[in-house]
């Protein structure tokens, strides 16, 4: 099957392109990698009346240091940012969780700013981002806004975003050098969707007890969640890892779908939760960052 017949353009800057999404708002679909929407279009499960393709814009392709907040642009190409030395050095969640998207093939084109667009509640970049506390920055023809990105994502193919605005970057916050971070999950087939996905982020003191962590899932819910695990703030961390997984199983409510049972997916988020936080205090004990 094909799309249906669709007006293309083909932007050069950020104004250019707001400026066509402020004239045709629903009407208009935004291509930044093409891995979603292409299929989706060829399906005709969406039918814009015209595709804003804006690949062509430098200004959206950076990753670019700005004090303690690492800023990727919406069309920094997934592969891109696996290679990218400061994403490994600096995001090692983001880092970790590349490798599970998709096939080296789509890597080599879908975009970090287009995976968050979609929300999918099963993707591995807007998890990350959730955990890391990123932020989604948005563009209109009018102003710029910044959105938490666990107010962003509002449920199964649903956000935030107005018809008027484009995605122009992902903020992310700086790891701190003593962090341990660990990404994971369960699909039928590697670059399959995760049935379930887990992230979590940690530091320990001297004694061996939490001084932070952060801790989600994906593919469990209609949206990426990140759990308030500030209850295990302070406390050893070899009672964490006994504690967390329960408490990770028993603060979702988990989907029940072809893929999975909701049983299952609780069941998998405990053996997630366990692996995830095992290996994040490894690396945080040894100070292990991905490799670039």
């Amino acid at each position: 099957m094909k799309p249906v017949a669709f007006d293309y353009h083909r932007p050069n800057t950020i104004a250019e392109a707001v400026a066509l999404l402020d004239d045709m708002k629903e009407e208009a679909g935004v291509l930044a990698g093409g891995m979603t929407l292409g299929p989706m279009l060829n399906m005709r499960l969406v039918r814009p009346r015209a595709v804003v393709d804006i690949t062509r814009i430098e200004a959206l392709r950076s990753i670019a240091i700005a004090g303690n907040t690492i800023v990727t642009g919406a069309c920094v190409v997934q592969s891109e940012a696996l290679r990218s030395d400061v994403v490994a050095r600096e995001l090692p969640l983001l880092a970790l969780a590349l490798p599970w998207v998709g096939h080296f093939q789509t890597r080599n084109r879908g975009t970090l700013g287009g995976s968050v667009a979609h929300a999918d509640p099963s993707a591995e970049i807007p998890l990350a981002l959730v955990v890391s506390g990123g932020t989604v920055v948005l563009r209109s023809r009018r102003r710029e806004r910044r959105v938490p990105a666990g107010e962003f994502f509002l449920g199964a193919l649903v956000t935030a975003r107005r018809p008027d605005e484009m995605i122009v970057a992902l903020e992310w916050p700086r790891t701190p050098a003593d962090a341990g971070c660990a990404f994971a999950e369960i699909a039928q087939r590697h670059g399959d969707f995760a049935i379930v996905a887990a992230a979590c982020c940690l530091r320990v003191d001297a004694d061996g007890c939490l001084q932070a962590l952060s801790f989600g899932l994906g593919g469990v819910e209609s949206r990426p969640v990140a759990l308030d695990v500030r209850r295990f703030i302070g406390k050893p961390a070899t009672d964490v890892a006994n504690d967390l997984p329960v408490f990770a199983a028993a603060g979702i409510t988990p989907m029940d779908d072809r893929a999975a049972s909701a049983e299952y997916r609780a069941a998998l988020t405990e053996v997630l939760a366990e692996r995830v936080f095992q290996d994040a205090l490894s690396r945080a004990t040894k100070r292990e960052r991905p490799a670039a």
